[in-house]
């Protein structure tokens, strides 16, 4: 399994002190962020996509590039690449120079996103959201598996002879993901490819993502990519950590009570209860996370909420401290035992490029 960090990239007043970042600040406090999670043994550092305020992360892979640059080993991903609003075409050469900068390690999660009025300031309707994700994506998959592409469909001009440049590293596209929360034509459209389906369940209760990872499994053999069991899955978490689990509430709750997102509404004790969030100490972080298998079969990446809602940097790079040094070496040890040797690891440049060559041998 992989396991790793994605940010939202909001700006947030600390509600503690009321000191409100500038956006470099914040800009370069992700950038840190990504170096201290390989630093401590992450496997992969991804993050959002937004063009509205209070979030900064409107430009995905020039903040990926630059963390290339600085990072050796982290696989670098997106939590959300806007396939409704973006131009398949831009989304298929900004990756692949990605893919070239960092040596293959890089992938993406596409997703509609959850800003309604995005739509409108990319000359979308929202009313066209899942036409737009499903008519994009198969330009984009045909974009970087065809030199030249002849295409036509509804929402953009048709292209003619076009090749994308630069053409993928190794001639292997980068891994998708399709990340939705509620969505089961996403789930479908992820089966369809033999893609990887992401649930990023921090908001909502497990039993809607169990019924679309369901779903995607079931599809996913349906379409003949390999046993439902074998199909590729990951999850989002939330956690903040502290060595005793008072002080991670009493220091949490603040910032929970604050959160852009879900601030003013249910308790901090509702929300920990009905979803992933985690509060407390590392050995409540593992034994929450170990259900996660019981609940949505063996999966291949967990990504965790770690710098929202106004933490201080330091308080961030603690938690990355205790993630690596604590939690994540428990989880590894954990989810691998009783692991059926026919479940795949999460895809990788490496092991996309053997299989295809493989499959030339063969």
């Amino acid at each position: 399994m992989q396991f790793g960090i994605f940010t939202v990239g909001d700006v947030t007043t600390d509600p503690t002190t009321g000191r409100t970042p500038t956006e470099g600040e914040r800009i370069k406090a992700m950038v840190t962020i990504a170096q201290k999670a390989e630093e401590v043994g992450l496997d992969v550092f991804a993050m959002g996509e937004h063009h509205n305020p209070p979030f900064v992360p409107s430009s995905p892979t020039t903040m990926l590039g630059y963390i290339a640059g600085r990072t050796d080993r982290i696989q670098l991903s997106t939590s959300t690449t806007l396939i409704t609003t973006n131009d398949p075409v831009k989304i298929a050469e900004d990756f692949a120079t990605l893919q070239h900068l960092a040596d293959g390690r890089v992938d993406l999660m596409l997703g509609r996103g959850n800003t309604g009025p995005v739509y409108p300031w990319f000359g979308k309707d929202i009313r066209d959201g899942i036409p737009l994700a499903i008519e994009n994506y198969a330009l984009l998959h045909q974009l970087w598996r065809e030199e030249v592409v002849d295409w036509q469909g509804r929402f953009r001009t048709p292209l003619q002879s076009f090749t994308a440049t630069p053409r993928p590293l190794d001639d292997v596209a980068p891994f998708v993901w399709h990340g939705s929360i509620r969505s089961p034509e996403i789930a479908e459209q992820a089966a369809y490819y033999g893609d990887g389906f992401f649930a990023n369940h921090i908001f909502w209760p497990k039993d809607h993502f169990q019924r679309l990872i369901e779903l995607y499994r079931r599809r996913y053999e349906h379409y003949g990519h390999g046993s439902a069991d074998q199909a590729i899955v990951g999850l989002g978490g939330q956690v903040f950590l502290r060595k005793n689990s008072q002080d991670a509430v009493r220091e949490f709750r603040p910032y929970f009570d604050n959160a852009p997102v879900y601030g003013h509404g249910p308790s901090l004790e509702e929300f920990t209860e009905q979803t992933p969030l985690t509060v407390g100490s590392p050995e409540q972080v593992i034994e929450k996370t170990l259900t996660f298998r019981e609940h949505f079969g063996d999966y291949q990446r967990q990504l965790f909420l770690v710098d929202h809602a106004g933490l201080p940097l330091k308080t961030v790079l603690e938690q990355l401290d205790l993630l690596g040094e604590e939690v994540i070496p428990v989880l590894r040890k954990e989810f691998a035992a009783g692991r059926p040797a026919h479940i795949p690891d999460a895809p990788t440049h490496v092991s996309l490029l053997a299989a295809k060559s493989t499959e030339v041998a063969a």
